[in-house]
Formats: C-alpha cells, sequence, structure tokens
C-alpha cells in the first residue's frame, strides 16, 4: 500500500471497541520515520510521529496530498544541537529564544493509543524543565481532528511561558488570517485589535494581501526575506488554502488574557517556500508541576476558491467559517 508522502503501511493495531465508521489506527512508515501512527476514517488521515517528536507529520484526504510541508532534510545547527523542523505539526513555548525554543526534538517519545485518540509525551527537557504533550483526536466520520498541547513543568521554579503550536503548510497555498468586524468612526473610537510587526516584516512585499476582511500571506520560492506578522484574532479561526484545499484551525481567544508578542495569538510566517500557520495560548507563570493547554480544531474543505477579491472570499468560505465579518 502507498500512499502521498511515501507512507507505507506496516501493522494494524487494536483499537479497542473499533467498528466499521470508526477510526482505525495503524502502525507505518513515513518520511522514512518508522513506527509513525496513522489515524484514519474513510475520509482524511492524520499520521503522528514516535520515533521523534511530538510531531503530527501528515494530514491530508485519504489518497491526497499532504496539507503539511515534508522536510525530512532540513536542518538548523544550535548550541543544544541540530533542530530539524521535519515539516508538519509541533508545539514550542513562546516567547521565542535561540536556542531555548530550538531543543531539538529528534528523540522516542511516549506514544498511547485510546480509541481514535493518540497522546504524544516527549521526555523532560533537559535544558528548561518542560515536558510537552501532544494528542490527537480523529472524529469518525468527516474530516474533524482536535488536538491538544500541553506544557508541564517539571522543573524546580516557575517560568513565565505560553504554548505555541506551530504548522509548517505544504507550499504553494495562501494563509487567511481574518480582520475584525468593520465599524465606522461613529459606531466605534477604541482600537478593535493589535497587529504585532518584525522588524524584517515588509507590509509592501507582494506576498502580503491585506483588506478590509481578511490578511493574506502566499509563498513565493523566488522570495527569501522573511515575512511576519501577529494578530489578537477574536474571531476564532485561521486557514490555508492550496490547490482548492482549505485547512481551518479554530481556537478560543480568552479575553482578559496576556499573550505573547505584544498580545497576539494568531502568527504566520513565510520565507521563499517555507510558510507556517501558528496559534498560541496565553502566557502563564508555570509554576512546578503545573501544566498549561492550549487547543486547536482542524477541519479539511475541498474546492475553496481564495483567489479573488474580499468579497469573493468572504463567501467562499461563509459555508466553512461563517466568512469574515
Amino acid at each position: 500500500m502507498r500512499l502521498a508522502g511515501a507512507l507505507a503501511v506496516a501493522l494494524l493495531l487494536v483499537v479497542p471497541g473499533a467498528s466499521e465508521g470508526q477510526v482505525q489506527v495503524e502502525r507505518v512508515t513515513c518520511l522514512n520515520q518508522p513506527d509513525c501512527l496513522r489515524l484514519s476514517n474513510g475520509t482524511v488521515e492524520v499520521v503522528v510521529t514516535t520515533r521523534i517528536g511530538p510531531r503530527v507529520i501528515r494530514y491530508g484526504f485519504i489518497g491526497g496530498d499532504n496539507l503539511f510541508a515534508e522536510l525530512p532534510d532540513m536542518a538548523v545547527p544550535t548550541e543544544l544541537g541540530e533542530w530539524k523542523p521535519w515539516g508538519g505539526h509541533r508545539l514550542w513555548t513562546a516567547p521565542e529564544h535561540m536556542p531555548r525554543s530550538y531543543v531539538p526534538d529528534n528523540s522516542p517519545i511516549e506514544a498511547r493509543v485510546d480509541g481514535n485518540t493518540v497522546t504524544l509525551v516527549q521526555p523532560v527537557e533537559r535544558e528548561t524543565g518542560i515536558q510537552k504533550t501532544i494528542t490527537v483526536s480523529l472524529a469518525p466520520a468527516g474530516t474533524e481532528v482536535v488536538v491538544g498541547h500541553r506544557l508541564t513543568n517539571r522543573g524546580l521554579w516557575a517560568v513565565r511561558v505560553a504554548p505555541w503550536a506551530l504548522t509548517i503548510m505544504n507550499t504553494g497555498g495562501t494563509v487567511i488570517i481574518p480582520q475584525e468586524p468593520y465599524r465606522s468612526h461613529d459606531e466605534d473610537l477604541l482600537p478593535a485589535r493589535a497587529m504585532t510587526l518584525w522588524s524584517y516584516t515588509d507590509l509592501s512585499d507582494p506576498r502580503w494581501r491585506i483588506g478590509p476582511k481578511f490578511i493574506r500571506l502566499s509563498t513565493d520560492p523566488a522570495r527569501e526575506s522573511s515575512q511576519k506578522i501577529g494578530v489578537s484574532n477574536r474571531r476564532g479561526w485561521s486557514a490555508y488554502a492550496r490547490k482548492g484545499t482549505l485547512f481551518v484551525k479554530r481556537y478560543t481567544w480568552q479575553e482578559g488574557a496576556e499573550y505573547p508578542d505584544y498580545g497576539v495569538n494568531t502568527e504566520t510566517y513565510t520565507a521563499g517556500s517555507f510558510i507556517e500557520l501558528e496559534t498560541l495560548g496565553p502566557l502563564v507563570s508555570l509554576e512546578p508541576g503545573a501544566s498549561t493547554d492550549h487547543e486547536e480544531r482542524w477541519t479539511l474543505h475541498r474546492d475553496i476558491d481564495v483567489s479573488g477579491d474580499d468579497d469573493a472570499v468572504e463567501q467562499a468560505l461563509a459555508g466553512v467559517v461563517g466568512g469574515g465579518q
């Protein structure tokens, strides 16, 4: 059996209570990583690693493209060793710092299967005292995946962190972030949201398309310079569109909470063919033994065209996320 992304099935795991129409979990090799776990429900499949991570390295319709990037050969040298993006989805701690954020996750992890849920637990990071856990639950039907992210402080003193969920998307697409609903100056005098810019952000770069209803960022392999923004996104979703398929993340804004990077919970970054869609939980002072959680809910949608103006995009997304307003 051969699937997109060089996925080869090796062994069907026994899932308690599984029957036709429910989720199957199989042990597979993916991106040359043995002992991955593939969750499938007949419509979509999700693949997670156990020899590295925690990582989700594939999400897509069965027989279709991987919506996540596949970067097995990319590496970043750090003081702590070689960190590898691998592609796919990972969990970091915010705010970003070198080398703390780049602690290599190239070692085996604990993986537990319970029905349609796989729990991935990383050994405690010696350098930070943080233990990272990702849970992945695939719905028995449809495309929804619930992804839980947990940071636990196994150290001896409190640390100030936020969970940071980063997804490297398959190149050639466009990130979509909704703007806040329009209100006239007569209706609302106060600011509606924060937008964070980095020192390398250039909003005149043609990869950006910023309108009254959406912020869009696309890849361009001819432009290697980095671009990034962050926003305080109260709309509850962001998305990535590629070749007619739309990947949607849903997550919750916690009013009154403090968020990293000047108060943002949604970020996007690109450089050349590389592009990420990122979400963040609130900053907390994490006491020894305590945990903090952040949840994303993923869905996939076919035949979505986001190439037009803001009104056309709003119409295309209306049945998926309710539009941009």
